[in-house]
């Protein structure tokens, strides 16, 4: 029953958080266009946001490696508490403005800051002793993005888009209870486990013991001991530029094709749902076949997925562009995060996974630079031309050098639930 509801709440918070981005994020340009703002200007807007959380995620990584007392949970809340603040701003500002465009960077940044310690909470709620599964997480939030962005998709259609702003904050508001809910699960959870052991410390509380004391490195000594697992991630950036297209550019790529605001929606959700199958088994999955096998394929996933969408001349051949998700996305998301939790000591797991999300954050700076650009001057078929060019080069790099990276795992350490 307790690993039950665990999960269930870290699903539940996953999708919360995955809201949050399907609002503010997937369907930013379809607010900004409405607002009066260029492509260039959403572009530009966009990866600033990026820029910022790029630059911020190594302190928040290093922090968050070495941090006693202040927990993940407590941080993400405490951020999204932030994010609401701020967001009260798309109520106040004009639309073509700079502020309500500094609002709009600022609630992405702090959201793209809040990606890698939502992977890892996984595994540090795992430390309870309860099995948490990340990919059965991450399925709630794709079930999650899938939901309101096909609701918010019809909301706009029907009642104009300041329904966004107002979905936003209700989102926030939910991740925040549901993150609490999940404190005090897993807090009750540690509390049983002590009161078990409290008549001896046991062979495996001894190791958790020793695992708390485990190395911790700076960002510059991981980079060093860690010279290959950043190239893939270079080539993991080159990949994601296609997605990172697709989830901004939507709106844009689908009117190219006569495409209205509300089959965007729907769009974005089936992409979203297309994901929920594989990252719900994805554990059973990896019974069969390795991280490294399954980042393999997820490659091609991609690739395969950004082709399609070049070549599609109709709103259905989108549609039916995201049955690749299922070989993409789908597997990329757990197999990466599952991959860096294997071969990563407890002193680097929340810098690879923080490795990891810069690499999702500057692939969506230069979607977002680039995007904007090539729309306004060139049009949306180049740009999905491009993007096909770049994620296959993308997943040439990452199927030559992920079988070279070397393993530095430890045991993980005790939970940080409190």
């Amino acid at each position: 029953m307790n690993k039950l509801k665990l999960n269930t709440e870290y699903a539940a918070s996953f999708g919360a958080y995955w809201m949050i981005y399907a609002i503010a994020g997937s369907l930013a340009s379809v607010f900004m266009l409405a607002k009066g703002y260029s492509n260039l200007y959403i572009g530009m807007t966009l990866a600033a946001a990026n820029i910022v959380a790029m630059g911020l995620q190594p302190f928040i990584a290093d922090h968050m490696d070495k941090a006693k007392g202040v927990t993940l949970i407590d941080t993400v809340a405490w951020s999204t508490l932030v994010i609401m603040i701020i967001g009260a701003g798309y109520f106040f500002f004009k639309g073509g403005t700079f502020m309500l465009a500094l609002v709009i960077m600022l609630v992405l940044a702090i959201h793209a800051l809040l990606q890698p310690l939502m992977n890892t909470l996984a595994f540090r709620l795992s430390e309870s002793g309860t099995d948490v599964s990340f990919g059965f997480g991450r399925a709630g939030g794709s079930l999650g993005y899938s939901l309101i962005v096909a609701a918010v998709g019809t909301l706009v259609e029907k009642k104009g888009v300041m329904t966004m702003p107002v979905c936003t904050e209700a989102a926030c508001l939910l991740l925040i209870v549901l993150l609490l809910l999940t404190k005090h699960s897993c807090n009750r959870i540690v509390r049983q486990a002590d009161a078990a052991a409290a008549d001896g410390m046991s062979e495996a509380g001894a190791a958790a013991r020793r695992r708390a004391n485990a190395e911790r490195i700076d960002i510059n000594a991981f980079v060093k001991r860690n010279k290959n697992f950043f190239i893939v991630n270079l080539g993991l950036a080159a990949i994601l530029f296609s997605n990172a297209v697709l989830s901004t550019y939507m709106a844009q790529i689908a009117g190219n094709v006569n495409g209205t605001t509300e089959q965007v929606g729907r769009i974005l959700s089936l992409m979203a749902l297309a994901e929920i199958p594989v990252m719900i088994f994805y554990d059973k999955i990896h019974k069969h076949f390795s991280s490294r096998t399954l980042i393999k394929v997820a490659s091609v996933g991609f690739t395969l997925k950004i082709a399609v969408c070049w070549l599609a001349r109709s709103v259905g051949m989108l549609y039916a562009a995201q049955v690749f998700q299922f070989i993409g996305f789908a597997l990329m998301m757990p197999a990466m995060v599952y991959y860096i939790n294997e071969i990563m000591s407890q002193g680097e797991a929340v810098k690879g996974q923080a490795l990891f999300t810069m690499m999702l954050t500057f692939s969506t700076i230069a979607a977002s630079f680039a995007g904007g650009w090539i729309l306004d001057a060139y049009g949306a078929r180049t740009l999905t031309f491009i993007s096909t060019i770049v994620t296959a080069a993308g997943a040439v790099v990452v199927n030559l050098f992920i079988g070279k990276v070397k393993s530095h795992k430890e045991q993980p350490g005790e939970s940080d639930c409190q």
